[in-house]
């Protein structure tokens, strides 16, 4: 075999979330894209925000000296400064400059992060449902994923999480609000995490750090996102700019490490090492003096709100068994037959789809994505009462 055949399986297992939409794109070939309703890719409908457009001007007709050359692997300090003030007040922890790095989207600030913790053989704990690339991630820098369940609500299930934990694991990864369930970690369980990991690192002899995962963090509706800075010390934020600004393609986010947290110094000199020798670099330049003025704006929240409960109310109207969303973009019902990857294929033939839930480490649901225009939403939910009413 030409290539490695830990690529060759982990490209087996990531193939859910294309393979549905590269068959989408045969079916609006066939049907007319009017006539298809693609559920299957977290990718913004929204266009960015005027006040990104006009920075982004600003920027192009009249550029400093200098502005598209290398800059610190870490980021521009101002830059970092910037971020730093927005997540301390985000958070009411006193983060600096020095405490961020900027990085090529949130996606970047997990394998930087990885990079410079793990050594081979280290446990990484993942709650499933899980984003499918954080068992890559961890595997491509030597690390062992480890599955731990989550509740019927998908909230993290503090028993099983106590019993994963071993003299091995090296971290935790979180994600709220979550990809694939828009659900959102409330204040107490996060608190129940925190003093359980400190629990942990104690008996264990090392501390656990906390990767918090956060592109969607400003995608809230109903309740409150508490920042894991302000819960847990050896905690780094991961978070990018692709879903509140609606940027996904502009490849911009950032690292943040706690103030407080254990070896703080050496563990961001070690992820700026990684930024440069995994082949980031550093973040885009252009990218980095346009978001930075921008730290408290956001596309319309809203938007995404009213499809929300379109959604909802329609699926549970039909029958379906699915948890409200608080965050996010995404909603995780459950498939009305034990087979989730047949119940998608249910869906293509009235032309809606869909990811089964086993992308997702989860079988028996399937994934909708309903960051789409409303009239999609609208003329779907006939073909998903359909589909449930024949199970």
């Amino acid at each position: 075999m030409p290539i490695s055949k830990q690529v060759s399986e982990f490209m087996s297992r990531a193939s859910w979330i294309r393979r549905m939409f590269e068959e989408g794109i045969e079916l609006q070939a066939k049907h007319g894209r009017d006539n298809v309703y693609d559920f299957t890719l977290g990718n913004p409908d929204l266009e960015p925000p005027a006040a990104f457009i006009d920075r982004l001007r600003q920027l192009t007709t009249n550029p400093s000296p200098g502005m598209h050359r290398y800059m610190p692997n870490a980021g521009y300090p101002w830059v970092r400064d910037k971020v730093a003030e927005a997540l301390s007040q985000d958070s009411g922890i006193a983060v600096r400059g020095r405490d961020v790095i900027m990085t090529v989207g949130a996606a970047c600030a997990l394998n930087i992060t990885l990079k410079a913790l793990l050594d081979p053989g280290d446990d990484v704990l993942v709650f499933a449902p899980y984003f499918v690339e954080y068992i890559f991630y961890t595997s491509n820098h030597g690390g062992t994923p480890r599955i731990v369940p989550t509740d019927d609500q998908f909230l993290p299930d503090l028993d099983a999480l106590e019993q994963a934990i071993s003299q091995k694991t090296k971290a935790l990864i979180i994600n709220s609000p979550n990809n694939p369930t828009g659900a959102v970690y409330p204040r107490e369980v996060l608190e129940k995490v925190g003093a359980l990991l400190e629990r942990a690192a104690k008996r264990v002899g090392h501390p656990i750090y906390l990767l918090s995962d956060e592109p969607y963090r400003k995608i809230s509706y109903d309740q409150e996102v508490v920042s894991p800075l302000a819960i847990y010390r050896d905690c780094v934020l991961c978070t990018s700019h692709s879903k509140d600004l609606g940027l996904p393609g502009e490849r911009i986010g950032a690292a943040a490490v706690h103030p407080e947290a254990a070896d703080r110094e050496l563990l961001v000199q070690a992820m700026t090492f990684a930024i440069r020798t995994l082949g980031f670099v550093n973040a885009p330049a252009l990218m980095q003096h346009a978001v930075a003025e921008l730290q408290d704006v956001t596309v319309d929240i809203d938007h995404y709100r009213r499809n929300r409960d379109l959604m909802y109310q329609g699926l549970v109207a039909a029958g379906y068994d699915c948890v409200l969303p608080g965050g996010a973009f995404y909603m995780f019902p459950k498939a009305p037959i034990a087979d989730d990857v047949e119940f998608v294929r249910r869906l293509q033939q009235e032309r809606i789809l869909a990811v089964p839930g086993t992308g997702f480490g989860t079988p028996g649901h399937f994934r909708l994505a309903y960051c789409v225009d409303q009239s999609v939403i609208e003329r779907a939910l006939p073909g998903l009462a359909q589909v449930r009413a024949g199970c």
